[in-house]
Order: C-alpha cells, then structure tokens, then sequence
C-alpha cells in the first residue's frame, strides 16, 4: 500500500473511519468500495506492508539473548512487560511505549495497545470463529444484563462475506455451539494432537479436539495480493506474505484501490463534533500527533473503529449541551460493562509415543476444542453461567508455541536444541460476564501529553469467572489424563482482564436507549450517523475471539450506514 496523505485544502468527506485495525480496515474498505469519499484516521505511524516489518526475517541468534526483552525495552514498556506478550525484541516495536502513553489502574488491567496504520490486526492471534444462535440469546434467557438486539441469523450472511473474504482454515464440524463456516483446508494436526483427539472422542461424550480455525491461507484459493501460508510462525512480526489477514494487507489496499480513501496517520481523534438542530455528528476534531496542530474534517458518517477504549472515550469527550456527560451517554453505560475472555488457566502432561515422529515447519495454530459446558442437559453446571473452550497443542519443544498470547520470547534454547520428548497443553479461553461496576473513567486531573484525559480501568474477574476457572482447569486435567498422558499437572496462572486483549463492551448495542448506546445496527441511538463497530459495541462477551464478529458486523453497519446515507435519513 502506498503511503497516500491528506489533501490539506479537502476537509470534508461523505465518511470519516477513526482506526484502522480489524473493524477500521473493514469499514473503509466496505464505505469506500460503495462509493463514499472516505477519510481514515489513524493516531499512529505510517506502517507500509512488506517493507516495515524490520524483523520479519531475522533467525533467533539474529537477537540478543535468543530475543529477550532488553532493559531498555522493560523500561519503557513496564506495564505491558508483566504480561510476557508485548516486549520480545522481534516484535515489541508493535506495542505502545507505556510511559508516552499513561493509564491508571484502581484495580490490574493489562491494556496491550498498538498505535499505528494496521493496529493489532498485525498482532493478532488470528483466531476466527462464530457466535452461535445461544451466545446472542443467553443474556435475556439467564437475566444478564441486557439482550442483544440482532439474533445469529441477522449475522450469518456477514459472516460468509466475511470468512470469504479474509480466508479461514479450520473444519466444519455440523455442531449447534461450533457454527459451520465457508472455510478453507484446516491446518492437518500433528501426529499427537491426533491421538489425543481419538482418545478424547473414546472417553467424553459431546466434546470434540479440533484445528484451530485461524486467518490463514491454506489451499488453492487465490486472493489478490497474499500467498499461502508459509508455516514459519513469525506471524506477529508482520508477514511479508500476507498469509495472515490484516487489514495493513487487505483491506486496506482494497479501499485504497478505489480510489476513493485518503489515509492520515499520526491523527489524535479526541471529540465528535454535534449539531443540536439537526441532531447529527458534524465531523471530528483532530490533534496532530507529531505537531500537536488541531484539526476539523467534517463528514456525513463517521465510524468509530479505535478499539473499545479509545472508541469510548472519544465519545466521553465529546460533550456538548445535549450530552453533558458524553455523547450517546443518556443511559449512563459508556465505560461501564468491560469484557475480556479470562485465560492463564488450563493443564499439560507429557506424551511417551510417537518418539519416531517429528513435523515440518510451525503451525500458526494447534488444537481447538469447542465449548461442552452449560448447553443443555447433563452438560449444565449450577454453580456457574456461560462456558469456554480451549486451545493449546502438541510439540517436541515448548506446547505454549501453539496458543499466539503464550508464544512469545522463549529462550534460544528452545528454538535450537534437538527435540525432547512430546508435551501436550492447553489453555481456557473462558467467557465473562458484564457488569456495570467493571468499568473505565476518564482522569481530566493527569492527562497526557496532548492534553487529553488519561483512562482509569476498575474492573476484575468476579465469583462467576472464578469459578468456572476451577472447572476449566478440573476437566483440562481429567481430559488429558484419560488421554493417556502422563505428568499432567494443573495450573492457574494470576489473571487480569486485558490479559486476553479482546477489550468488549464500553459502549453496548441494545434495544432500549435507556439501558444501551447504540441500536442493532451500531449506531448511537440518538445520533444516527455515528457507528461504533469495535469491541465497544459488544453486550455480551461469548467464550471465541471476538474479532471475526467484529468483523461481521462493521460490513453489516456499512451497509446500513450507505443505505440510511441514499435514503437521506443521516
């Protein structure tokens, strides 16, 4: 993608996009690909495909200490640092600088943040699965919270478009809590994996070890500009491929090619602007991140795609006589309602077969094992709501290299000596409740150094998630030692909300303005040509990576948004 600049005498648009990671990269591209002249925002640097992954090709005694993270790079990322994810020479250029980027905490809130062109859809773990029909109901069947205001069949048509669009390996598996997907060759489970899979199948009723459906290439399928996958499991240092989906090789250059996309890093979105006669958004008011200068850019739509924090706390700034405390905020829910998945917890256990066999090349993905709790019948538990899955793998090194938030920073060792014996693990990706009380404010006593507020996190992992924590690393154990492992030890690492980075709600979808933000189409209910598609809009947290879902529904708010914009009604 070239690096295309703002033309300073245009300052208005038909649509403005503030962010360009997985929802922001989907909404210029849909926007953009319908006709609409669309200005993209991005408060970070300019990021080219290809040619700014400075570490994509470098072998691990390429790096100090096989990788580790320096003393300089602890220094300036010492919150991020904690998690282990963040800070590893070969990819902790991709992570905020802490302390140019400040945040409080009155209780532990692990906020891993990528600010530049692509966002974390560099970084992600690529992980792609759908909501189930039960994940958009549970909230109005159990009492929790509030309901969704869409059901999976308003979704499933954008998640075809989407999975056709972005490529999705894994397996159709025709199970009501696995939905099935337009998907392409899975990516084959090694020799282990497998045996563990029969094993599992042998001894639990209803549960099911599965490849990992991931964003990658695989097969004969040809997509514009990517290459199959090339299994070297570099993937967070950005691939030269593009064998992964990013919006910084895809989407990107497919709104670019219309010629209808300006894109303006180094962009501070800090405030929506309002018009009280016409009860509409205006545009936005922009700080220039290197200059500091100020800037207005003025549209007929503006989608807010900055991730769930930042999308939320431009709308907490934006204040105006009509929204004294932020706007869309009638209902008191901005920031309230945080959402993660909750992880660190699982089991592991060696394998003594296989010694003859070994695989080539790194998978990007290992094993997935869909949800089995609270579906009905004898699966429900009466000490806990909601489910989870896992995730883990099979390898003659370290199994943590399977799971994308595990696999970072290992010692050199690991990588060079000859293999040992075959470990097997996985982890929990657990679902969390909304709570109002779990929630951000802004701090307008510390702000940072472009003078806007800095964020305070108070949220944590109530009685629910603690207790399914018990369950999750119970039936991991159970599982693997039925599977014939042996050594299989437990664990249940200290867990914060941000660990999982799928920040969710902040700014929740809803059917009455009264108790949410936004309607079913992503829109504030009371500024109708202003859309939230991040992770802000989530009302619910489900227990599967949230981005593909993101994803889904930012086409389905383009859509809309097009269709609103001709018949003159925003």
């Amino acid at each position: 993608m070239s690096k295309f600049y703002y033309n300073e005498e245009q300052e208005s648009y038909d649509a403005i996009v503030v962010g360009t990671g997985i929802s922001g990269g989907w909404a210029a591209k849909e926007l953009c690909e319908k006709g609409l002249k669309t200005l993209v925002l991005e408060r970070g640097r300019m990021v080219t495909h290809i040619e700014d992954y400075k570490t994509a090709n470098m072998d691990p005694w390429d790096f100090s200490n096989g990788g580790q993270p320096t003393k300089e790079i602890l220094e300036k990322q010492p919150k991020q640092s904690r998690t282990g994810y963040t800070t590893s020479q070969a990819s902790h250029m991709w992570f905020v600088n802490d302390l140019e980027h400040p945040y409080n905490e009155t209780k532990r809130f692990d906020w891993m943040r990528g600010y530049h062109v692509g966002g974390r859809s560099l970084q992600w773990g690529r992980h792609s699965y759908r909501w189930n029909q039960m994940d958009f109901e549970a909230n109005k069947a159990e009492g929790v919270s509030i309901d969704w205001p869409v059901r999976y069949k308003d979704i499933a048509p954008w998640y075809d478009k989407v999975e056709a669009y972005i490529g999705v390996s894994g397996e159709n598996l025709g199970i009501p809590q696995h939905p099935d997907g337009i998907l392409l060759p899975k990516l084959e489970l090694n020799c282990v994996e497998q045996d563990i899979r029969e094993k599992i199948a042998e001894n639990f009723d209803g549960r099911v070890v599965t490849s990992g459906r991931v964003a990658h290439l695989t097969g004969t399928k040809q997509f514009d500009g990517r290459s199959k996958c090339q299994f070297r499991n570099r993937c967070i240092r950005g691939c030269p491929f593009g064998a992964y989906f990013s919006s910084l090789s895809s989407t990107l250059p497919a709104a670019e090619a219309t010629g209808n996309m300006t894109l303006r890093p180094d962009s501070i979105v800090h405030e929506i602007m309002y018009d009280a006669d016409t009860k509409k958004a205006t545009g936005v008011k922009v700080i220039d991140r290197l200059t500091k200068e100020t800037f207005e850019f003025k549209a007929k739509v503006i989608f807010l795609c900055a991730s769930a924090i930042p999308s939320t706390s431009i709308l907490m700034q934006s204040k105006s006589d009509r929204f004294p405390n932020g706007m869309g905020n009638d209902s008191d829910q901005l920031g309230r309602n945080i959402m993660d998945h909750q992880l660190q917890v699982g089991a592991s256990g060696k394998h003594d077969g296989f010694s003859d066999k070994y695989y080539k090349g790194r998978k990007p993905a290992g094993i997935y094992i869909p949800r089995f709790r609270n579906l009905g019948g004898s699966t429900n538990r009466s000490d806990y709501k909601r489910g989870f899955g896992y995730q883990g793998g099979a390898s003659r090194s370290n199994w943590e290299e399977t799971i994308a938030e595990l696999s970072h920073g290992k010692n050199l060792k690991d990588a060079i000596l000859k293999p040992g014996g075959w470990n097997f693990g996985m982890m929990g990706f657990g679902e969390v409740l909304p709570y109002e009380e779990n929630r951000f404010t802004l701090d307008y006593d510390n702000k940072d150094q472009w003078g806007l507020p800095t964020v305070t996190f108070d949220a944590e992992l109530r009685d629910n998630e603690l207790k399914m924590r018990k369950d999750i690393q119970e039936s991991a154990v159970e599982m693997l030692e039925k599977a014939g492992l042996r050594d299989v030890k437990g664990f249940d690492n200290p867990s914060a909300l941000g660990l999982g980075i799928h920040e969710m709600g902040t700014a929740r979808m809803g059917r009455d303005r009264k108790t949410s933000v936004l309607d079913g189409n992503n829109a504030l209910h009371d500024v109708p040509n202003v859309y939230v598609t991040d992770g802000s809009f989530m009302t619910s947290a489900s227990c599967v990576n949230p981005s593909l879902t993101y994803m889904a529904f930012t086409a389905r708010a383009a859509n809309h948004a097009v269709e609103q914009l001709k018949k003159g009604n925003i």
